[in-house]
């Protein structure tokens, strides 16, 4: 099946050529009015970031670029385990219900003020506020895993934390980069009117400007202090190595691409694949491939009138190849992945590692079975993400074969993404950003429809399970759980799983240091230049 026609034969916009040549315009600007005596690390960002408060509006750009400026108690390694980061210890009760931090002595804040006991319980508390909109205080109350009751400071570098009942995640999840790490940050981020104005935070960088849709600027904090040891993950050392951060925003992956070749942009991280070819065997740039614990997925909202019906949800599950999907869509860089649990995983048993495969005499039974006869389907997806639209594309194709019509509509990303939070939608062409424990995987999928309109997959069932991850650290228990998660998954049919990516970052080579992980986060300290000259 030619399904590479299918995506070359989708509509072509023609205001592109006028993106590319407004970009490459803008970067050249840049790069004549730079200081010459400040070193600028120059990346692309494909949208502008959502907000500068972590863990509330977010994506994966909006947290890459705050976890330069912001850190947690702790955070996670590259492994997905736990390392201290804030907080040089801590303990643990026996009833598993009391957690206790001892901070280090020698961090300040952006605003030169030290960091206390003080922050942290005032930062906690923002989180858990209603009005923040943070987005893991659901797993942090009487429905989720387990509630904070309590936030006490004892001593001026001592934190104590005490849960409603045991929760073996709750340290892997306050250091998840969509809980913004659950970022300690000082009061004066809040201007007295009661609004967010700035991260004020302890990391490596320091906010310097925001202009929307044009560029984010972040600035060395010369009074970080380092952990020893290299950088892990989000944990480890870090150093700012250069002056400054300039994420410049280029929705066009041909103006990004220009741009890296001509030397006015220094990184180009989460690059295109189908870009690969035309950047790679160049002298002054180097190619790196870094296998991630994302996925992407087609959604299906489950309380859709036509959607509801689980048969038509089968069928199009059936119609497609999964395997044909990735190669074409990730030009042969990803692995496909049925499960929601990525390839990379522990997790990732015998139950999980079954690709799906397209069965058109069912899927066409199924479809006679349900309660589809005809009407158009609508499919959002959008252009900042190549892989999406062209999922949309096969799909569309795919689904014909069996009888079904599917309409896409494409969006802007922030559009595409409130739709999503509202559940407002029928199927979407969708990512989500790594996931370092499967019960993170399966929980941005499982919830109660009516308080988390996002959530697919509402049943009792599944819900259970999901807490049941959640109460056990024992590796064996867990897979078992995962192991029924995966096969209800796949008979209930929330979503299709498609792939997890292959991180592809284009470096120019006077750049040192730049190394990807499979948390899918652009990671800028420790990444300076080979030679002063810039």
């Amino acid at each position: 099946m030619q399904y590479e026609s299918w995506i070359m034969s989708a509509p072509m916009h023609p205001e592109r050529i006028v993106a590319i040549l407004l970009a490459v315009c803008a970067l050249a600007i840049f790069s004549i009015s730079e200081v010459q005596a400040e070193t600028v690390l120059r990346t692309r960002l494909a949208s502008d970031i959502l907000s500068l408060d972590p863990g509330t509006l977010r994506d994966d750009n909006t947290d890459a670029v705050e976890m330069h400026m912001i850190e947690g108690l702790i955070a996670s390694r590259e492994d997905g385990s736990i390392g201290p980061m804030l907080a040089s210890s801590w303990t643990i009760s026996p009833d598993g219900k009391t957690y206790t931090f001892l901070l280090r002595h020698d961090i300040h804040f952006h605003n030169g003020a030290p960091l206390t006991s003080a922050e942290v319980v005032w930062s906690f508390r923002r989180y858990l506020q209603p009005e923040t909109h943070w987005r893991c205080r659901d797993d942090l109350n009487p429905a989720g895993m387990t509630e904070i009751t309590g936030i006490d400071a004892p001593g001026r570098f001592t934190v104590v934390l005490h849960l409603s009942k045991a929760a073996p995640l709750f340290l892997k999840t306050i250091a998840r980069a969509e809980c913004g790490g659950t970022g300690i940050l000082h009061p004066d981020s809040v201007g007295q009117d009661g609004k967010f104005h700035v991260p004020i935070g302890t990391g490596p960088f320091i906010f310097g400007s925001w202009k929307h849709n044009q560029f984010i600027e972040l600035n060395r904090f010369p009074q970080y202090s380092s952990l020893p040891g290299p950088r892990d993950g989000n944990c480890g050392g870090k150093h700012a190595l250069v002056d400054k951060i300039r994420f410049l925003i280029i929705p066009d992956a041909s103006a990004a691409r220009i741009a890296l070749l001509r030397g006015s942009l220094d990184v180009l991280d989460n690059m295109a694949p189908s870009d690969i070819s035309s950047v790679k065997g160049n002298p002054g740039v180097r190619i790196s491939l870094t296998q991630a614990m994302d996925s992407y997925v087609l959604l299906f909202e489950t309380k859709d009138p036509l959607l509801a019906d689980i048969k038509l949800r089968q069928a199009l599950a059936m119609c497609i190849d999964i395997v044909g999907l990735t190669r074409v869509v990730t030009f042969a860089t990803a692995k496909p992945d049925s499960s929601p649990i990525p390839n990379v995983s522990p997790f990732h048993g015998p139950v999980e590692s079954r690709l799906s495969r397209p069965d058109l005499a069912t899927a066409r039974k199924l479809v006679q079975e349900s309660s589809y006869h005809g009407q158009p389907i609508r499919i959002l997806a959008n252009h900042r993400m190549p892989q999406m639209f062209d999922s949309a594309v096969l799909i569309q194709a795919m689904a014909a074969e069996i009888g079904i019509h599917i309409e896409i509509e494409t969006l802007d990303w922030a559009a595409q993404m409130s739709r999503y939070t509202k559940g407002d939608y029928q199927m979407m062409a969708f990512s989500f950003s790594a996931r370092l424990d499967p019960t993170f995987s399966f929980a941005v999928l499982i919830g109660d429809k009516t308080t988390e309109p996002r959530k697919v997959w509402d049943t009792p069932e599944a819900r259970q399970l999901l807490r049941a991850s959640a109460e056990t650290a024992d590796p064996a228990q867990r897979q078992a759980i995962f192991d029924r998660l995966e096969n209800q998954f796949r008979d209930y049919v929330p979503a299709v799983e498609f792939y997890n990516s292959s991180r592809v970052a284009a470096v120019r080579s006077n750049v040192f240091g730049f190394r990807g992980w499979p948390s899918n986060q652009t990671r800028l300290w420790d990444v300076g230049f080979a030679t002063d000259a810039h």
